[in-house]
């Protein structure tokens, strides 16, 4: 994502977010707002997963690759044409 978008919160501290440069009290922005930010979190958390996943899958193919080329090397392939 091109924009900060992070919700922090110490303990004993008001959370806040900071988005674009700026730092906002989560606990005194409305909640359409706040709701926003829930959104984003969500959407953030599936881009990570959904970038696990590209990147099982990337290894699992690579891994099938070699599996496959190793199989390959006691046949006789086609002729060239």
């Amino acid at each position: 994502m091109t924009n900060e978008n992070q919700q922090t919160a110490s303990p004993g501290d008001a959370p806040v977010l900071s988005f674009e440069g700026k730092r906002y009290d989560i606990n005194s922005l409305p909640d359409d707002i706040k709701q926003v930010v829930i959104g984003l979190q969500v959407a953030d958390g599936q881009i990570k997963m959904h970038q696990d996943t590209v990147k099982l899958l990337t290894i699992s193919r690579q891994t099938l690759a070699r599996q496959l080329n190793e199989r390959l090397r006691t046949i006789d392939p086609l002729p060239e044409s």
